[in-house]
């Protein structure tokens, strides 16, 4: 159970699924100065001026894209079920940009797989109580770039073998073996991460300095923050 001394929670269910785990179902108050967009309909308006800031399924819009979305199963550093389906969502203009970058990768025999992208402002709270290192996860006081639907976490793979390439750590492993900014790696691995680096980066992303697997778009600041539910967003 999360230290509620800076949040309230108002609801907090663990629904049990047999072997798939857990779903984390949370309704709460806002306590950390931040009042994100968090209905289909505040959604909606939000897009009246700017309607390319709608959030598109990415696997629905870049052909090819393979989703291993870690936070629709146990596999995560959470060890429980957070999103109900296995879906990611980016800003129209960042899923353009992506879309690109798998052009690119596909003419060197690569693809994109995601893990995450878009993510409910209310997931950010659950990974600040559990984990509280800003470093990794972002602080409830700001906002993440996932939570505005312009950064997402991703690595490559082979399109002949469908094997991922060797980035040295899994997703989500919060050591410094996972900063792009170590040097002392195997050959093999700072090739692939540079690869990986080197495409999103052309396309208008920048890395996350103590994650070889998290890109923010360009603009990020630009987007409201959301809380809105997958469910919600078709």
């Amino acid at each position: 159970m999360f230290d509620t001394k800076n949040m309230k929670i108002t609801n907090w269910i663990l629904l049990a699924l047999g072997t798939i785990g857990f779903v984390i179902d949370v309704s709460a108050q806002y306590d950390y100065g931040l009042t994100p967009i968090n209905t289909r309909e505040a959604y909606e308006a939000s897009l009246i001026d700017n309607p390319n800031a709608r959030l598109k399924d990415l696997a629905q819009e870049i052909e090819g894209i393979q989703l291993d979305i870690k936070y629709s199963t146990s596999e995560n550093f959470t060890g429980k079920v957070i999103y109900r389906e296995p879906r990611a969502f980016l800003r129209q203009e960042a899923a353009s940009a992506l879309a690109a970058v798998q052009k690119q990768l596909k003419k060197k025999g690569y693809g994109l797989k995601i893990f995450d992208a878009y993510r409910p402002y209310s997931v950010t709270i659950i990974f600040y109580e559990l984990y509280l290192d800003t470093a990794y996860v972002a602080s409830p006081y700001t906002g993440s770039r996932h939570n505005r639907g312009a950064a997402v976490d991703l690595t490559l793979f082979d399109l002949k073998t469908g094997v991922e390439l060797d980035m040295g750590t899994p997703f989500d492993e919060f050591t410094e073996q996972s900063s792009p900014l170590l040097q002392d790696l195997p050959e093999e691995i700072m090739k692939n991460r540079t690869l990986l680096r080197s495409v999103m980066e052309k396309n208008g992303f920048s890395i996350y300095p103590t994650e070889w697997w998290h890109f923010d778009f360009k603009g990020w600041e630009e987007y409201d923050i959301l809380d809105v539910p997958f469910d919600q967003l078709d």
